[in-house]
């Protein structure tokens, strides 16, 4: 019996030293498909951005001879330089910033707002609001009846005596129903013995709401701030369709009429263009980059938030 048993033994383990080996060859492949797939996904993320950069301090003859691939050649700063010399650019840069600051702050509060009164059910037709709110992610008005509200908008504020048409972009856009149901299930995902000894102790909503679901809640509304943060930042489309005057586009926008403007056009824009050192697009490229620099400065620091944050949020346990 001991010998069969130790025979037994030596089988059942050869036989899983097969699958362990099978299992561990079939990791090791996916590993290495995922690797190359990853990677060839990144290089394809940063080779615009590497070119960009590139094209933004190469010279113009260079440039216009087709040389630069990916690395500049005959590296000159004199697009940037230039760049930093137009007034326009630093206007649409403040723009900018004051769209992303101010909306971002807009959208959160409405977010937070929103989010926390649809986690609870004891609110008054919690199940039609929650039915309404994601029946605005199936189906929209539309682009044309979208345009005439925000136009009518604009109108309101010029006849309330706002000439500032930033403060249209920042007010209109304050709602995103997706990250309101982010939101709403971080809430909901918070233990609610917590709240009850809150209540219990005399806090009201509001107090519940600012110092236990948000801390509570911190990676999904840092994730949410970004979202809304990098939209304001990168924001054009709309900026162009209800901004009438020049001095209120927002960097974006800028950058999209020197894309568009001639080389003869583009001391509109404070450039002066000099035959071979270089292009009109090197101007271009140089606002590109800078345009960029912030988001690649903050986007580490709240990167950590990012994961987890979708997670706990799109997740309703």
């Amino acid at each position: 019996m001991e010998v069969s048993g130790k025979s037994t033994q030596k089988i059942v383990k050869k036989g899983g030293n097969k699958g362990y080996t099978k299992s561990a060859a079939s990791e090791i492949v996916f590993r290495v498909v995922a690797y190359i797939f990853i990677i060839a996904f990144a290089l394809i993320c940063v080779y615009p951005l590497i070119y960009a950069f590139s094209a933004a301090i190469s010279g113009g003859d260079a440039y216009n001879a087709g040389k630069v691939v990916l690395f500049p050649v005959d590296i000159q700063w004199n697009a940037f330089l230039s760049v930093i010399q137009m007034k326009v650019f630093w206007n649409g840069y403040s723009n900018t910033l004051f769209v992303t600051l101010f909306g971002t702050v807009w959208c959160m509060l409405i977010s937070i707002l929103g989010g926390y009164a649809l986690s609870k059910k004891r609110l008054a037709g919690h199940k039609f609001f929650n039915f309404l709110l994601i029946f605005t992610m199936w189906f929209s008005a539309g682009i044309v009846p979208t345009t005439l509200n925000y136009w009518s908008t604009r109108d309101l504020f010029i006849s309330m005596g706002i000439a500032d048409q930033k403060w249209v972009i920042v007010i209109a856009m304050g709602v995103a129903a997706f990250n309101i149901i982010l939101l709403r299930n971080a809430f909901e995902a918070v233990p609610k013995e917590i709240e009850e000894a809150a209540t219990v102790d005399g806090a009201n909503d509001f107090q519940i709401m600012s110092k236990i679901y948000v801390p509570m809640s911190k990676a999904t509304v840092a994730t949410v701030a970004l979202f809304y943060g990098i939209s304001r930042w990168n924001g054009y489309y709309w900026a162009q369709q209800v901004v009438t005057d020049s001095l209120d586009w927002p960097l974006q926008v800028v950058i999209q009429r020197q894309i568009s403007a001639a080389a003869d056009e583009a001391a509109e824009f404070g450039i002066t263009l000099i035959d071979g050192i270089y292009s009109p697009d090197a101007a271009s490229f140089a606002m590109i980059i800078a345009a960029i620099i912030p988001i690649i400065i903050i986007y580490p620091f709240i990167q950590k938030y990012f994961a987890a944050g979708v997670n706990v949020g799109g997740v309703k346990e």
